[in-house]
């Protein structure tokens, strides 16, 4: 499409690298958030595994009763076993049930007092899990006050030919949302979603292909087999950057750059709002690394899809 004046126009994807362009620099501080409900503290920091959720779903969505139930019943209600019950509590920092039930029942006893647990009074369970991943993306617009690690990382993922990009089971689908944009942008990147001595060859190849960074995503539960490729990786002399929920960990402490952003962890399985705009703005990151690149491969993509019709004319 030309404009009158016979310049083409930019498509929109261009025209938003042009207009979304990361600038360094840091702003005023920002209030404080609002503090979250006592029963997110409690149950969105650990890393639960699917069963752990469900008990933790049952104690929100069933509170003011839950608090006060033995563990016989509270097993039996939440469909789980009693050893599943008083590792749950361990999990989520109490040495044992009793503890858990003392703190669920000050929580439960300042619900009806009218008391901070109140707050979750009138939500049900899918309104308290996007509340959580607000939270999560307040957390992260905060971290984003000062950008210049991530344009930073950016401009080093931008130069590094070949680009790798890891992620291993759920994680996967993080790092092809990332690989599907970078290629746009990046002539030569490659996607790492199988384990094992399969992901070794890849991060191996890269490097000898003159590669220096490798892109990471490590989503809970984390992985054994990505803490394997991140340090093979490294051994074969490739950078590492992280995006995953952890700031500590052995991963984390594997890598050369940690973005830790928050996963939403109140229903079974994990979303991941927060991981997913750190993605994008490491994406935006990169077109400005290198706008004329940028804007070269975005007007060759253009002209290749509208010629073979990849999208549907809205």
């Amino acid at each position: 499409m030309e404009d009158k004046g016979g310049t083409p126009s930019p498509s929109p994807q261009q025209a938003r690298a042009q207009a979304s362009a990361i600038t360094s620099g840091k702003t005023a501080p920002e209030a404080e958030a609002s503090p979250t409900s006592q029963l997110r503290t409690l149950f969105d920091q650990p890393r639960l595994s699917p069963g752990q959720r469900r008990i933790a779903q049952y104690l929100i969505e069933h509170l003011t009763e839950a608090a006060f139930l033995s563990i016989t019943d509270l097993a039996e209600r939440a469909g789980v076993s009693q050893p599943s019950v008083t590792r749950f509590a361990a999990a989520v920092g109490f040495s044992g049930y009793p503890a858990l039930r003392e703190k669920l029942q000050s929580i439960a006893l300042g619900t009806f007092a009218g008391g901070p647990a109140s707050e979750e009074n009138g939500a049900n369970e899918l309104q308290a899990a996007v509340d959580a991943e607000i939270e999560n993306l307040e957390n992260l617009r905060r971290d984003f006050v000062d950008p210049d690690e991530v344009i930073d990382v950016g401009r080093k993922l931008s130069r590094s030919t070949p680009l790798t990009i890891l992620g291993l089971r759920i994680s996967a689908s993080l790092a092809e949302y990332f690989a599907y944009a970078a290629r746009r942008i990046h002539p030569d990147v490659r996607l790492v979603t199988r384990g094992g001595s399969v992901a070794y060859d890849a991060l191996l190849q890269s490097r000898e292909a003159g590669g220096t960074w490798v892109l990471a995503f490590s989503m809970p539960r984390h992985a054994q087999e990505t803490l394997t490729a991140v340090q093979v990786a490294r051994s074969a002399g490739l950078k590492i950057a992280l995006v995953t929920d952890l700031a500590l960990g052995p991963v984390a402490d594997a890598a050369d750059v940690v973005f830790a952003t928050g996963t939403g962890s109140r229903l079974v399985f994990d979303s991941y709002a927060a991981p997913g705009v750190m993605a994008a703005a490491l994406l935006q990151a990169m077109t400005d690394a290198d706008p004329e690149r940028t804007q070269g491969r975005l007007e060759d993509y253009e002209q290749i899809s509208e010629e073979h019709q990849f999208f549907l004319r809205d």
